[in-house]
């Protein structure tokens, strides 16, 4: 008997208190008012299920599914509720779980406990006829491996219990913790998986049949096949597309089976994967292909080959135009999760998240009026893009400014880029390289960050810094930690870095009055600390300086609300400066002078610059001199309080015509209390790439907090069980010398040729100390603009954290970091690379600078 493929769905949709965007447990109380033959209970008293009547074409599946949820709204909007179609409702949490009153629900509850109260899920359920169930059970196992994409497709649950989770469906995870979810493997007919049911009930691990949660399964009411993986969908038309692609799934595997084709079924563990993939990734990362070996390809090409191999089928049905349509559609938009992550973007705020998914189920069948018009042509779009988004529809913080420089032409794009070269030229903004001035190179796309991230990097940075200050006073003071048995001295003393004679200094002095932070965003948009840079960290000046070009060269691009000022850095690192020159010296009004190499040093513009705008004295080595127990301008005699150290090599190593041994005298008075030595020697212990492992475990001795920021997933390769790991995974890994900077050594593994891998893993079994490997980070993008128009780089993010002390207001964010942007095809930002920049706007509140 062929199957007769109508189409059906049915959607769990979570009721949401129109006061508080939270769920409401007014199922109950509503459901007595609505018809039973469309409208059912849940597990859940938050949850009502519509079920749509039997149709024939995905425009009736639209319209019935539209007609449902309009019912429905109205009918219960007098009790203050309305309804939300995704996986998971963005505010729900654990407990607003209440149970529907009934013997079975109650067993269930009794059996599974925590499985149960967990299911604040909502899933969609779309069914194709086909009542020879024989036909059904081998049409399940079939049509497997199309599921991972129509689970992404479907992703609309990234929130969980107040948190973003990092899926996409996170729904599908609480729900694949059923003992019955999953595939149920290979069977021959439908008496066979009737036998494995009545097994499955008989051991008592599920109730009945209604139980056998599979992906896909004859269903336990109706003759039809039922699949079961999807999250609910906001939009209509998502729900339009899944239901059209299934059914041409189930009509190939029906041929298939009618003819006899052989069948090499995916391993139970390869589908589990591939699943979890999905669930993962969504539509941001990679999916498994339809092969039965794997095959990762980016989601939106893996959501293609599905429909163009479906496509016979698709025709065969009179739904080609209509699913192919809805595709494009679907990838121009993003699914849900990418949706809601952008809502949470702006301000940090589940309510605009609630309200967005809100919107979107009681949209037009396409969602929200919201998309705009105007697209980037040609633009290549990434995951993890941060300004432009799916199908090159810019993103909400980008709209203003990508509509300006699409206003660009070629000849305009050179004639603004003219006036930015010979602005850094004017300016002598540059690095220096090999003694000749490196030119600035600086792309006039500016990247925005929301004051909700700027707040999550303070906070997190500033939690950073004050572990990394403690534990650079500690490791040259008490050396608690060794003590308390939380790291081993070895470890520190006499690493890289490590300066013996920073043990001289005062144990109350501020070790590190400035640091860096390199950071870098992944596909999801969650940002990673993947260097800490306490040295001599630079950047500021030219962070500044990337303003001041926008607004002469670009004076015109749309500005947004509350943006901050960065020059307020230079009064920020003169507070900095003076305040802790003080707490050593006693002096109420200290001398500070920038200690530097001259025209030679590589950041020589910036030292000008933020002597010039802090009211510091700028000296070379050579300059100074010690007299009577004090650091003095060697030319006037005038007493120097602080020094913020600039140079390139040790302080000790300091020497001068006049003073040969400068640098000994120099730390014999600060270690008398008579100079405060900023960025004092040693600090570049921290610098150390594999000191960088245990800083998580520095916040959790020292202030006995979480870290509310990620690292990047480091390995020692002088830890031998980490060595092996990293030899074996070279050519997937990113490598980089603990003494690295500036990009210098740094191999990432799944660019680097055969050769250059081999060579490394030679390098890395000769001088294992000597090494890190780090999993490799996908650098979120950010555009950039040519002659040609818009294009992607990947980026990071330089911030700068000015310290005063270890408690929690003693650290200041800096308003102002340096975006770094890589070349072309290149993750590696460093300007010695060819990397250049780009300004940065931090946007702040109402009555911030």
């Amino acid at each position: 008997m062929s199957a007769e493929l109508t189409l059906g769905a049915e959607e769990e949709l979570h009721l949401i208190d129109l006061d508080s965007g939270r769920l409401s447990a007014k199922a109950p109380r509503l459901l007595p008012k609505l018809p039973a033959d469309r409208f059912g209970a849940e597990l859940q008293r938050t949850t009502i299920e519509t079920n749509t009547p039997v149709v024939r074409t995905l425009d009736d599946l639209r319209r019935v599914i539209v007609d449902l949820r309009s019912e429905l709204t109205t009918a219960i909007a007098p009790a203050g509720v309305t309804i939300a179609a995704a996986g998971t409702a963005p505010r729900s949490e654990y407990a607003d779980f209440e149970l529907t009153s009934g013997g079975r629900y109650g067993r269930m509850q009794e059996q599974y406990r925590m499985l149960v109260d967990e299911q604040l899920i909502c899933g969609l359920q779309v069914h194709v006829g086909v009542s020879d169930r024989d036909l059904a059970v081998q049409i399940a196992q079939r049509v497997a491996p199309v599921l991972p994409a129509l689970l992404a497709l479907s992703a609309s649950s990234p929130f969980w219990n107040g948190q973003d989770t990092g899926y996409s469906s996170f729904r599908s995870i609480i729900w694949q913790r059923w003992p019955s979810a999953g595939s149920f493997g290979r069977v021959r007919d439908a008496a066979e998986y009737d036998a494995m049911l009545d097994d499955l009930i008989a051991s008592g691990v599920i109730a009945d049949k209604k139980m056998a949660y599979f992906d896909v399964r004859p269903s336990s009411h109706a003759p039809t096949l039922e699949l079961r993986v999807c999250d609910a969908t906001p939009i209509v038309d998502d729900a339009v597309l899944i239901a059209g692609l299934f059914r041409a799934a189930v009509r190939k595997a029906e041929k298939a089976v009618d003819s006899g084709a052989e069948w090499r079924p995916r391993s139970e563990p390869l589908h589990r994967a591939a699943m979890w993939q999905a669930a993962r990734s969504g539509l941001s990362g990679q999916l498994l292909g339809l092969g039965q070996h794997p095959e990762r390809l980016p989601a939106e090409t893996a959501v293609r080959q599905l429909v163009s191999r479906l496509r016979p089928e698709l025709e065969e049905l009179g739904d080609w135009a209509t699913v192919a349509a809805l595709a494009e559609d679907t990838l121009a938009r993003g699914n849900s999760t990418d949706r809601q992550r952008t809502a949470y973007a702006e301000r940090g705020e589940l309510d605009d998240v609630v309200a967005a998914v809100v919107e979107d189920t009681a949209g037009t069948p396409s969602g929200r009026d919201d998309h705009p018009t105007v697209t980037i042509p040609s633009y290549r779009v990434r995951a993890g893009d941060e300004a432009v988004g799916p199908g090159a529809r810019p993103r909400p913080a980008f709209r203003q400014l990508a509509a300006f420089f699409r206003g660009w032409d070629a000849e305009a794009t050179i004639e603004r880029c003219a006036a930015r070269d010979a602005w850094t030229r004017e300016h002598e903004v540059g690095f220096v390289v090999d003694g000749g001035v490196q030119a600035f190179g600086c792309d006039l796309v500016p990247r925005t960050i929301s004051a909700y991230e700027w707040r999550q990097l303070a906070a997190g940075l500033g939690q950073r810094a004050r572990a990394i200050e403690l534990f650079l006073r500690d490791a040259y003071g008490p050396r608690r930690i060794v003590s308390d048995g939380a790291m081993d001295e070895h470890q520190f003393v006499g690493a890289d870095g490590w300066d013996p004679a920073a043990t001289r200094l005062p144990e109350d002095a501020v070790r590190a009055s400035v640091m860096g932070f390199d950071l870098v965003r992944n596909e999801f948009g969650g940002w990673r600390v993947l260097e800490d840079n306490v040295r001599s960290p630079s950047g500021v000046a030219y962070g500044i300086a990337l303003r001041e070009l926008m607004d002469d060269v670009v004076p015109d691009a749309p500005r947004p609300e509350h943006l901050l000022d960065p020059h307020g850095v230079v009064d920020r690192l003169r507070h900095t400066l003076r305040t802790n020159a003080s707490a050593v010296t006693g002096e109420p009004d200290p001398v500070i002078a920038l200690v530097t190499d001259g025209p030679a040093a590589g950041a020589w513009f910036e030292h000008r610059r933020l002597a010039d705008g802090a009211g510091l004295r700028l000296l070379a080595g050579s300059d100074l001199d010690v007299r009577d127990g004090h650091v003095v301008e060697a030319r006037t005699g005038d007493v120097l309080h602080g020094l913020y150290l600039r140079i390139d090599r040790d302080v000790s190593a300091l020497a001068a015509e006049h003073a040969p041994d400068l640098g000994a005298r120099v730390l014999d008075v600060a270690a008398a209390g008579g100079v405060h030595l900023a960025n004092a020697p040693g600090n570049a212990l921290v610098d150390d790439k594999a000191m960088y492992v245990n800083v998580p475990d520095l916040i959790w001795y020292y202030l006995d907090e979480k870290p509310l920021l990620d690292a990047v997933p480091t390995y020692r390769t002088s830890i031998d069980g980490e060595r092996l790991s990293v030899l074996d995974r070279v050519g997937e890994l990113v490598t980089k010398p603990v003494d690295g900077e500036g990009g210098r050594d740094v191999l990432i593994g799944p660019s680097a040729s055969a050769p250059e891998v081999a060579e490394r893993r030679r390098a890395i079994a000769a001088d294992p100390d000597r090494w890190v490997g780090q999993e490799v980070v996908q650098l979120s993008s950010h555009p950039t603009i040519g002659p040609a128009g818009l294009d992607p780089r990947h980026v990071d993010l330089r911030a700068f954290v000015y310290v005063t002390g270890t408690g929690p207001d003693d650290t200041h964010l800096a308003d102002v970091a340096l975006t770094r942007v890589a070349p072309e095809g290149s993750m590696v930002v460093n300007s010695s690379r060819g990397g250049g920049a780009k300004d940065t706007w931090i946007t702040g509140t109402a009555g911030e600078r």
